[in-house]
Order: C-alpha cells, then structure tokens, then sequence
C-alpha cells in the first residue's frame, strides 16, 4: 500500500529548551557529550547516539553546585528531545565519587540562613529530579564512585544502576543537618522493606556496593581494581554468603586487620582504577534498549517510573518547604560544621550538647549553636 498521500514536512522541527547554555569542561561543571552508538563488536553505528551526562567536580567528590544542577536538567531535557539520543548514561568524574550531593560549602557560604534563596535552589533541585523521571531514554546510573546523600538520590531516579563494586551507597542528611527529601524518603520504600529503608534513611550507614545489590537496587555489581593483569574484587567487602548468628552475611565490610589491609590495597591503586568491566556492562544494556521500538520501550519504562513519580510528586513540594525553613536551624550548623572540618578536626557537631540545650528550652541563636559547633585546633 502507498503511503504517498500521507503529508510531509520539509522543515525538521526542534523541540530544544536549551541549546549549550549550563554546560562546560572546566570544574566545577556538568559535561554534555553524544558518543556514537556502538555495536556489542565495537563498530559504530551510523546516526544514533548516546548522551553522557557527566557531574565534573572531583575536588568536591562531584558535589553539584547550583550551576550544575543547570546543566543537569539542560542535558536531560535535550537528551530526551533529541530524535538520535538511543540511551543516557548519568556518571561522575574520576575513580572515587559518583556524586555526593549538593555543594556543601555553597550551602554553607551562601544558602545557610537564606531559606528563600534555599527555597528557589530546591526548585531547581525537583526539577532536576523530574527531568530524569521525564527524561524518554532509557537512563543507566553508571555508578563510578560513592553515590551518597542528594547523589544517591539522583542515581535513584535514574531506570538502570550498573556499579563499581568500590561504590558507597547511603544518606547523610540526619547526620549533617538535613533529611534524606530530595527522593530517598520517597523511592526507598517503593525499593526496600520497609525497616530497611527506615534504616538507611536515618542511620546515615554506608552500604556497599554487593550489599545494595543483594538488596536488588543495583543490576550489576563489577571490579574495577586491576592489579598484575588480574581483576581484583573489593577487598574490604565479605563477598562470599554465608550465616553468622542465625543471619545471612553477605556484602558487608570486614573487620579488623583485614579490614585495614583492604583499604590499604584500595589506597594504593584506587586511582589507577580500571572502568572497562563497567562500561563494557552499561554498553550491553544499551544495545538491548537499541534493539527495542522506541515508543514500546519508553512506554514501559514510564509505566515502572510512574510507581516512583507517585511517592515523589506527593512530597516534593512540601519537602521543598520544610528543607527552606531547616537553612536557619540545624542544617546552618550542620552543614558549617562540615564545612569547617579542616579547621576543628571534625564534621559534626556535638549533638548531646544539642540535645540538652534543646531540652532546656535554650533560644536557637549564635550564642547556642556556638556551644555545639566544634573548636579551631590548635
């Protein structure tokens, strides 16, 4: 049958919203690049790409500044419009951090008891949030590094999370003056148990990366320590199942000196770490999507994001809220703690000294949180 009546269009139309305007090369940054697709034997298919979001802050463990979140959501956004985009792929820079949430010296320095100023970046915060949820690619968390606080809850958004088997995975927010609500108190329960998700929302407790996948929120766990020619597994982590006191043991750190000779191994080639294993996995998950229809594929991945956009759309904006009015409270010092651990010695402040002042009903100024906040050494 002809299809020559059906109309046509001489003039491509683009359906952009931005066009280069957020991103960059020089940290701290967010990195916008299309790499051609490629087949399972290396060869480049002609036309069809993958966008490659990249959060370029080594320094800071690829925390995001404001202006990164900008290229974030300018990336997304593109990616999703643009008709030769097949996949995304959401990484950091270098062998150690995925990402580790928000800046914290900006938080510190600038947004620390300005709650409206707070109150508009957690708008460009849930926008980020949704442009993953939004984004129609398939998006793969390339986990290089540790994916902590906000950063784990931005991998959490994404469809697919393929892992450094060196990767951490947990919430810092209690523990620095925050609360996981940019998508973790939302998503993990939709993941976890519900004990489990309680747990690793407030304890702010690293899990590893064979633990997180145990608990099925990874797709694939691999080694990127190559030592002498031979791929080399975390050498901190228990990656063997077994059952201690009645519990199965599984992806847990070790202890004592095998602990410590862990992470002196770690030390010592961390930096040189291999990522082929890892981007030989997230290239074959990218050819499974290629060889899919696109509509059907985005369909159904829309129809498990819609599960985790329900929870997410619910709290957003109430959570936007409370984390504005928090910048004047415990999240001024939480954060100024943090961010002055070169000069106490410490990152955290003294909590019982918190608590009792609270429980003597003390007024929440200088004077008080002076009391908590940690001493320069000497």
């Amino acid at each position: 049958m002809s299809l020559e009546w059906m109309p046509r269009e001489n003039e491509v139309k683009d359906h952009a919203l931005h066009r280069n305007p957020h991103w960059g090369t020089e940290a701290p940054c967010t990195m916008y690049e299309k790499k051609p697709l490629t087949d399972p034997k290396g060869n480049v298919v002609d036309g069809l790409f993958v966008s490659w979001i990249t959060l370029n802050n080594p320094r800071q463990f690829n925390s995001y500044t404001t202006d990164m979140v900008k290229g974030v959501i300018a990336g997304f956004e593109n990616a999703s419009l643009d008709r030769s985009v097949v996949a995304v792929v959401f990484t950091g820079t270098g062998p150690y951090s995925f990402c580790t949430g928000g800046n914290t010296k900006e938080y510190s320095e600038f947004y620390s008891k300005r709650c409206d100023e707070y109150g508009q970046y957690m708008e460009l915060f849930n926008h980020m949030v949704d442009s993953i949820l939004a984004c129609k690619k398939p998006v793969i968390s390339r986990v290089n590094g540790m994916r902590v606080a906000g950063g784990q809850e931005i991998g959490l958004a994404c469809d697919i999370a393929i892992s450094s088997d060196l990767a951490i995975f947990g919430q810092a927010g209690p523990k620095h003056g925050s609360a996981p609500a940019g998508g973790s108190s939302d998503f993990l329960p939709w993941f976890l148990t519900a004990e489990d998700a309680m747990w690793n929302c407030v304890s702010c407790e690293m899990w590893s990366a064979y633990k997180m996948k145990a608990k099925g929120m990874l797709s694939k766990v691999v080694p990127v320590l190559k030592i002498d020619g031979e791929w080399v597994r975390n050498p901190t982590i228990i990656t063997d199942t077994y059952v201690q006191d009645g519990e199965i043991v599984y992806g847990e750190y070790k202890t004592g000196q095998d602990l410590k000779d862990g992470r002196a191994l770690i030390k010592q080639h961390q930096a040189n770490a291999d990522f082929e294993l890892l981007d030989k996995e997230v290239n074959t998950v990218i050819w499974k999507f290629a060889n899919l229809f696109p509509g059907c594929l985005i369909k159904s991945i829309d129809g498990i994001r819609q599960k985790k956009k329900f929870f997410w759309d619910t709290m957003k904006n109430d959570h936007r809220h409370w984390l504005a009015a928090n910048m004047s409270g415990e999240a001024f010092l939480g954060f100024g703690a943090f961010n002055t651990k070169k000069i106490t010695g410490q990152d955290t402040v003294d909590f019982i000294k918190f608590r009792q002042n609270v429980a003597d009903s003390r007024l929440w100024n200088d004077e008080m949180f002076a009391e908590v906040m940690g001493k320069p050494q000497e």
